[in-house]
């Protein structure tokens, strides 16, 4: 009986109609925010993970992308696209993981199945900083260069989550999907991106402030 009723309810939320919710995130100086990651979690059922697949890749010493998000269970592949090694590796609560020395596409995927924000580095070059955020939703993406996002979403109210690499705290907020529906998130301050005091603290060591 739990089996079948479960199937009712897949089928009920595939047979409901799709609205798009549209979402529009700003700075603390109401300019858009791109790589903001938007994420809605529907209240009448409970998520299922995701069996899909994602590439995080690795060119001109930097993560590509920048930040990538994806669904709780999702294997994440790490090509090396650059002709040098990298040592890839992160020490985040939501998945710790490392590996070693390597380039092109011989690194093992890696399974995320814990929602949180993955912070990725480079043991061998420090300037090389990425994100990997895991959402337990089908529902989520990330901003474009205008701070939008448009998410497809069964007719209904959700808990709606917004964050950023350079924002410490996460902005929640109640929103109804339905025809028409827009929603303007303002993230606050921005914390300095890491990889820009990293450069400025080199160059002022080289040749001063």
């Amino acid at each position: 009986m739990r089996a079948t009723g479960l199937w009712v309810a897949v089928l009920l939320l595939v047979s409901m109609p799709l609205r798009a919710l549209q979402v529009n995130v700003v700075d603390d100086r109401d300019r858009p925010l791109s790589n903001a990651i938007v994420a809605l979690y529907a209240s009448s059922a409970p998520p299922q993970q995701g069996l899909g697949q994602a590439v995080m890749d690795q060119r001109d010493r930097q993560f590509v992308p920048e930040v990538l998000v994806v669904q709780t269970g999702t294997e994440v592949t790490f090509p090396n696209s650059d002709d040098i090694r990298h040592h890839v590796y992160s020490f985040s609560p939501a998945k710790r993981f490392e590996l070693r020395l390597y380039h092109g596409t011989t690194a093992k995927p890696v399974t995320f199945a814990q929602a949180g924000q993955v912070v990725l580095g480079c043991n061998i070059h420090d300037s090389m900083l990425g994100y990997i955020y895991v959402v337990d939703t089908p529902y989520f993406g990330l901003t474009d260069a205008r701070g939008e996002i448009s998410l497809e979403v069964p007719a209904g109210d959700y808990r709606l989550e917004v964050q950023h690499p350079r924002v410490k705290a996460v902005t929640e907020q109640t929103v109804t999907a339905k025809s028409g529906a827009h929603v303007s998130v303002n993230l606050g301050d921005l914390q300095p991106d890491p990889r820009q005091v990293e450069e400025k603290t080199e160059l002022e060591t080289l040749f001063g402030p």
